[in-house]
């Protein structure tokens, strides 16, 4: 194996500055091409690469982007972090992805470490903790210290900097409707505490759909769901009663996906007896038999919106320019657990 070589190697074999070689693999007129040819020659028989980290540390630019995401288990955010890879691999940048695990302290402590020069820019889905505690400081350090930061998903609108969301009323008006239009009566609403944005959008967008269709609002049939609990013995609440809801829409797919097993397990008939709805379509929903109706969030789209508003947020850095808020529409992908 040939030695691996510098600038300074290349340097003193030919009696030439350090910039003379520089410019010479740059193919800089400054050199004359017989020097050009020979220190190019020369550099490619001992194969010379640039010290990224020395380019780095010159420019202070990583070319990397950090993500942070809640938790890796819903379907959804593996496309969104798919999305964001392919867009910022192709922008030149390499991605590093760090959980907060709903932790607040977490986040925090995943920020305070990307942005001690591992990173030119952030991606975060707040965590659950963070939305219930209302703390966002460490949000407003990074924007008064001018760090690139894009929020998607779950978002506050306090938060000055760009966004990415998918429209969660709108998606949640079409599910219903669709629910109503099967016929659906009684449609229970599993989501999470109002402190997450995402479920309360989606709750306020189910009560939308109710009154424009003429059906009341029974607050009996809105479940707020507390992941820090049993999520099967909080949703079994919901179905094992005397008189179940004809219809259910979830929130995400896990509780889609819970709510379809507990109706098989009392022997309701999907869809005919109740039916389902979740929102994320992945392989849970894909899968499970009978296959679940959802609303598609459209996650790599969000990621690659997300990649872009931040990457050009970072080599435009210092330009005063409006921050963007992209907003996605969902659309329902039909199957089974609706098909009656």
């Amino acid at each position: 194996m040939k030695p691996r070589i510098t600038l300074k190697n290349i340097a003193k074999e030919f009696g030439v500055s350090i910039s003379t070689v520089s410019k010479a693999l740059k193919g800089s007129h400054e050199i004359s091409e017989e020097t050009r040819e020979r220190i190019q020659a020369y550099a490619d028989y001992y194969n010379y690469k640039p010290n990224s980290l020395a380019l780095q540390l010159r420019s202070q630019k990583t070319s990397v982007i950090g993500v942070i995401i809640p938790e890796i288990v819903h379907h959804f955010f593996s496309t969104v972090i798919n999305g964001i890879e392919q867009y910022a691999n192709e922008r030149g940048y390499n991605v590093m992805i760090c959980l907060s695990n709903e932790s607040y302290e977490k986040e925090v402590s995943n920020i305070s470490m990307l942005t001690n020069g591992s990173v030119d820019g952030l991606i975060v889905s707040i965590a659950r903790e963070t939305q219930e505690n209302q703390i966002y400081k460490h949000f407003d350090a990074l924007i008064k210290d001018d760090f690139p930061l894009v929020l998607f998903d779950r978002v506050v609108d306090s938060i000055k900097c760009d966004k990415v969301i998918i429209d969660d009323i709108g998606g949640a008006i079409k599910a219903t409707d669709h629910l109503i239009e099967i016929g659906s009566k009684r449609i229970a609403l599993l989501t999470t505490q109002d402190y997450i944005s995402v479920g309360s959008l989606r709750k306020e967008g189910y009560i939308k759909s109710l009154i424009k269709n003429g059906i009341k609002v029974d607050e009996n049939l809105i479940y707020k769901i507390d992941d820090k609990r049993d999520l099967y013995e909080q949703i079994k609440k919901v179905i094992n009663v005397k008189n179940p809801p004809d219809a259910i829409l979830a929130v995400n797919e896990i509780y889609a996906a819970i709510a379809s097993k507990i109706s098989k397990e009392r022997g309701l008939v999907i869809p005919n007896d109740i039916a389902i709805i979740g929102f994320t379509s992945g392989l849970i929903s894909e899968f499970t038999s009978p296959s679940l109706t959802s609303v598609m969030q459209h996650g790599a789209l969000m990621g690659k919106q997300a990649a872009e508003l931040l990457i050009n947020r970072i080599e435009h850095k210092g330009v005063d320019e409006d921050y963007q808020k992209e907003v996605i529409s969902p659309n329902l992908k039909i199957r089974e657990s609706t098909k009656r």
